[in-house]
């Protein structure tokens, strides 16, 4: 590329973008500012299909120059921090060390004065400048109006907390899509941090930290794409996949009803499996006020309880409430023991041929049969979904009363913060650790259940992979009082949670994978090593066993 004129480097990272890449390159060949004074990167992201072709197709037709590069692979940030390297490079070589570093997303259309506004901020004293980032009319319209108007919410919120330290912002927009810095600020920075994702908040940071204002004009245009199915595992196209997810797939017990159901059942079958261990006292209760009424409406056609050798007569009583009873261990013998309530879960699903399971718990204290029918609403209304969640509002019950949202502490201190770090797609759900939940066979046969208490979050993460987000729904069950564990018990559990999390996501390096025993040491016990079940069960599909412990069976 010719330097004498050179004052702007625009840098396009791209992974699997050959739908998009003509679109940016044309908005970038159509830009009011003479061709010599700028260059274009392209940074190929470990692509898999023709983008680096399209893109050479484009830029010949366009009359573009254009230098494609490989990326780490390792994800946006890594992708943008080697093409902001390169350009840096390329315009210190030039001599420039105001010249600008200007990047744009594979999937982004600048407007035709983008660099020119920004060239003349840059002479007018900018050091780092953020564009508007406007979604494309034609797939915003796609979009909800509760999501659209969740994001001008969130834009009203960011905004006001940008004008703090900057009160002359005119947007709060800092984006992939139109973000741009001097190549002496960027070297004075150290750079971009190459992280998966985010890259552009924590670029945003590191120039706050070396006190290099961010001018924020809306002058400075850009339009992306609204898609909700992204490259990267968090950003734009996450945000707005939560927000329609939020918008689309949530859900109140109160909106199904039963006669509706009924006539939506038609021949599907539906079993409900109630795992029991040591609950004579509520689960009556839970089997004549939940299912029983359902039963009697013909909704189901199994209600079978998986009982882990109780010893308070739980067998007896769930039997005389009607219920099909089935020790844990008569299931699935040649496997062992069951070794927890997912083990009892996973022998459950075997237990029955149901088209729809769902699971009950039978330690509650205040059962109401919507509960079950919320659990079963969106499956049997519509085909798209595969997996339901229960949730619940979970005070906390002391001798002073009740403690609205204090309940659910494993929640709020593991599961909530590990999906929001490691699988940000399901970071609405409201209570993820639910152990009342519903899908379909096909998808329980289809993935492994951890055998302890990181069943529920397991099986939410794989439910993600085989149903995809729109496939998820939520529904909120009113409020629920279930037996509070002590402080010290609820460390075991969130350890199986955490296990059953890091054999699910990448970036723990599979350290959780195989682990078969999960060691807890207790240092109030004098340093006591106890064992927390972290193994997992196969996929049922995988076994190719016939029906254990089908048919009429007794505690």
């Amino acid at each position: 590329m010719g330097l004498s004129e050179l004052q702007a480097v625009v840098v396009v990272p791209a992974r699997d973008e050959e739908a998009h890449i003509a679109l940016c390159l044309a908005a970038l060949a159509a830009q009011a500012v003479p061709r010599a004074a700028f260059a274009v990167i392209l940074v190929l992201d470990a692509c898999r299909d023709a983008t680096a072709a399209e893109a050479a197709r484009a830029a010949r037709a366009l009359g573009l120059e254009l230098e494609l590069i490989d990326g780490p692979g390792a994800g946006a940030g890594a992708a943008r921090r080697a093409g902001m390297d390169a350009a840096a490079a390329c315009l210190r070589a030039a001599g420039r060390p105001r010249g600008l570093i200007a990047c744009t997303d594979a999937d982004s259309r600048p407007a035709p004065d983008w660099l020119a506004r920004q060239l003349a901020l840059v002479a007018g004293g900018a050091h780092a400048i953020g564009g508007v980032i406007e979604l494309e009319e034609a797939e915003a319209a796609l979009l909800s109006p509760a999501v659209l108007a969740r994001r001008a919410a969130a834009a009203e919120r960011r905004l006001a907390a940008v004008r703090v330290a900057a009160p002359g912002a005119e947007h709060h927009h800092f984006g992939g899509a139109s973000l741009a810095v001097t190549a002496e600020a960027y070297e004075r920075v150290g750079g971009l941090e190459p992280l998966t994702a985010l890259e552009d908040e924590a670029f945003a940071a590191r120039l706050a930290a070396h006190r290099i204002p961010i001018t924020r004009s809306g002058s400075v245009r850009v339009r992306t794409s609204a898609r909700a199915a992204g490259r990267a595992r968090r950003g734009l196209a996450v945000d707005l996949a939560v927000a329609e997810w939020l918008a689309r797939r949530r859900h109140r017990a109160e909106d199904f009803d039963r006669g509706a159901l009924r006539a939506a059942k038609g021949e599907t079958t539906v079993a409900v499996v109630l795992p029991a261990k040591e609950v004579a006292a509520t689960v009556g209760a839970v089997l004549d006020t939940t299912v029983a009424p359902l039963l009697a409406a013909g909704l189901l056609d199994d209600v079978l309880v998986i009982d882990a050798g109780s010893a308070d007569g739980t067998a007896a009583r769930a039997a005389a409430a009607g219920a099909r009873v089935v020790q844990e261990d008569a299931i699935l013998p040649e496997h062992g023991p069951a070794r927890g309530k997912g083990d009892a879960m996973w022998r459950g699903v075997h237990a029955t041929d149901a088209d729809v399971v769902c699971f009950l718990d039978t330690d509650t204290a205040d059962p109401h049969p919507r509960h079950l029918e919320g659990l079963l609403g969106p499956l049997l209304i519509d085909p798209e979904v595969g997996f339901v969640k229960g949730a619940f509002e979970r005070p906390l019950r002391t001798a002073a009363g009740d403690l609205p949202h204090e309940g659910g502490r494993v929640t709020e201190l593991m599961a909530r913060p590990l999906l929001n770090l490691h699988v940000p797609l399901l970071a609405g759900f409201a209570q993820p650790l639910a152990g009342e939940f519903a899908g379909r066979r096909e998808l329980f046969e289809a993935i492994p259940f951890p055998c302890g208490y990181g069943v529920e979050i397991a099986t939410l993460i794989d439910a993600l992979g085989v149903c995809g987000l729109d496939g998820l729904a939520e529904v909120a069950l009113g409020t629920r009082q279930n037996r509070h564990q002590p402080l010290r018990a609820l460390g075991e559990m969130a350890y199986a949670v955490l296990a059953a999390v890091e054999a699910r996501v990448d970036d723990a390096g599979g350290s959780a994978r195989g682990v078969a025993r999960g060691h807890y040491l207790r240092p109030w016990e004098d340093g006591v090593v106890v064992t927390v079940p972290v193994g997992e069960r196969p996929p049922l599909a995988s076994l190719r066993a016939p029906l254990a412990g089908s048919g009429s069976a007794a505690g």
